[in-house]
């Protein structure tokens, strides 16, 4: 035990920073004058104020770690901005995380929380996109402290330069890749030791801090600074919530759609070296180029409408209930230890499987590389083939009632991925959209995995929906400059996986290439993927393909759920 703590000063809080943050944290004296702040590892509070004082600006920047609010490619976006935008962004994420860390607050800090400036941003992006604009906002109250971006970075990159092998990028959780190459990738949510499931009675608060420490401790794209959102980050995030770009309010819906103007930096994953790359991409979205081009007819295919259809209607299995078609075994379990400690149980412990017709929100992403432009095995080009497979996707979906979004996309280098809005969740399906469909000509190059990881940001809009699917239209050629071979297919599939950790089920598609199998299972990995040769036949896969793909984001919000409880 050092000095500082036998004395009584800020490092005997470092337990309680480290549980609020989810990771190892210290607590140190600031320099004299100096107001709170944090590079990430270290929270530096003022030593001379009482110690209650203390333990509120350090709950204050331990909580902005834990919700996410220091990125990497929020920091090198903050870095640039004025005092002014700075402070408007402190307020915010301030707010923002305590009232997302509420379970885990001190009674002093929690006093501190102002729920009307929290509901304005649901996500570190938004509170950035809100803070550049041009809204109202108080001043953050002197707890706050301040933000330092530059100093935030360094200690990132400086983490980061000591070879972290697998620095996870934001909102990965479970590591569930079955790709040949990435088979000793290691589980980032960790497991629960049972030696310290039931700490201190297990609901208080010491052991909230343990179990968060030991089981919800995340590593940013840097290693250190919040890139993940912890669970407590996503529990304001509700049905009803969240309106428009899944967002609170529609000012910031038109902040968020600004910055993806602007461009949102992703990593991208080396598998040479088996770490991150932070920051490395940066997506742009856009509307195509306007032209005199016909307007495509959506084919009709009543196979594929039908096909689609039976995935709205599907069994829900509910636990422990009164009644049921079998068996909940971990009910039964509780229910035992419970009569044996002399409690009455209630007897659910049953599980009834209910037939329910949950929305689908689907984003389509439709390849538009100059790969795309080779002749097609059914006539014409394949990108002839892939938009239509896509207008017919969008189009039955659209149809039966399920939110869809559709994006072309292409790459020139890493820094030049753009996404071409043809359609996004809250468009319409109509004329205007068409045009923007047909105005798509192939051209340059396909960083699949940034692709990719872009149409996990939008498909997790939605992620408080019951079900999330990302659709891949693509000739599986991920090429562009110093993304090829291996490199480009172990990215994409890491790109996927990232998206089925959070729940939301892949689905790639081939129309009319002559991409092998074996070539599109290097890319594709284990998401649900199949070639065809035409658009007609799509009505003959996009059924098992959905279904596998909705089953696995099943699966995956289940043992999700099953860990956080």
């Amino acid at each position: 035990m050092s000095a500082d703590e036998i004395d009584g000063g800020p490092a005997r809080f470092g337990l309680l920073a480290s549980g609020i943050a989810g990771r190892a944290l210290r607590v140190a004296p600031a320099a004299p004058d100096e107001s709170p702040w944090t590079d990430g590892r270290v929270v530096f509070v003022d030593a001379e104020a009482p110690a209650l004082d203390q333990i509120v600006e350090l709950t204050v920047q331990a909580s902005m770690i834990g919700a996410g609010s220091f990125r990497a490619d929020l920091l090198r976006r903050l870095a640039r901005r004025s005092t002014a935008v700075l402070d408007r962004y402190l307020m915010l994420e301030g707010h923002r995380a305590l009232a997302a860390n509420g379970d885990l607050l001190p009674a002093v800090a929690n006093a501190l929380v102002d729920l009307d400036v929290a509901d304005l941003s649901d996500c570190a992006a938004t509170s950035l996109a809100l803070a550049a604009g041009k809204r109202a906002l108080g001043d953050p109250p002197p707890e706050f402290g301040a933000i330092h971006p530059k100093r935030l970075l360094t200690t990132q990159e400086k983490f980061a330069e000591q070879g972290a092998p697998d620095t996870r990028p934001p909102d990965s959780a479970d590591a569930e890749d079955d790709s040949p190459d990435e088979l000793d990738e290691e589980d980032s949510g960790g497991k629960l030791p049972a030696l310290f499931s039931n700490v201190v009675g297990g609901q208080g608060l010491l052991a909230r801090l343990f179990r968060r420490m030991l089981s919800l401790g995340r590593e940013s794209e840097g290693g250190i600074t919040g890139g993940g959102v912890p669970r407590s980050a996503r529990a304001l995030v509700k049905p009803g919530r969240i309106d428009t770009d899944g967002t609170g309010t529609a000012a910031a819906a038109d902040a968020v759609a600004e910055l993806r103007r602007e461009g949102l930096s992703y990593p991208e994953w080396d598998v040479h070296r088996r770490r991150y790359r932070p920051g490395w991409c940066t997506v742009a979205e856009s509307d195509p180029r306007a032209g005199d081009h016909a307007i495509p007819l959506a084919p009709v295919s009543n196979a594929l409408m039908r096909a689609l259809a039976r995935l709205r209607s599907s069994l829900d299995h509910k636990h422990r209930r009164m009644q049921g078609d079998d068996i909940d075994v971990d009910a039964v379990v509780d229910e035992r230890v419970q009569l044996l400690s002399g409690a009455s149980p209630d007897g659910a412990v049953y599980i009834e499987s209910v037939r329910c017709t949950p929305d689908l929100a689907v984003v389509v992403l439709l390849d538009i590389s100059g790969s795309a432009a080779l002749p097609s095995v059914s006539g014409g080009t394949v990108h002839d083939q892939q938009r239509t497979a896509a207008l017919m996707l969008t189009s039955a979906l659209h149809a039966l009632g399920n939110r869809v979004a559709l994006y072309g996309f292409y790459s020139q280098g890493r820094a030049a991925v753009r996404a071409l809005r043809v359609k996004r969740f809250d468009d319409p399906l109509d004329a205007a959209a068409l045009r923007r469909l047909a105005a798509l000509e192939p051209a340059a190059y396909t960083r699949m995995g940034a692709a990719v990881r872009y149409g996990t940001t939008i498909a997790s809009e939605y992620r408080c929906d019951a079900r999330t699917l990302l659709v891949v239209l693509s000739d599986g050629f991920a090429y562009d400059h110093g993304y090829e071979g291996v490199y480009a297919e172990a990215d994409a599939r890491r790109a996927l996986s990232e998206a089925r950790r959070q729940g939301i089920g892949c689905v790639c598609l081939s129309v009319g290439a002559e991409t092998g199998i074996d070539a599109l299972r290097r890319v594709f990995g284990t998401a649900a993927y199949a070639a065809v040769a035409s658009p007609r036949e799509v009505s003959q896969v996009a059924a098992p393909l959905f279904r596998d793909a909705l089953r696995s984001a099943d699966l995956r919000r289940r043992m999700t759920r099953a860990r956080a409880s």
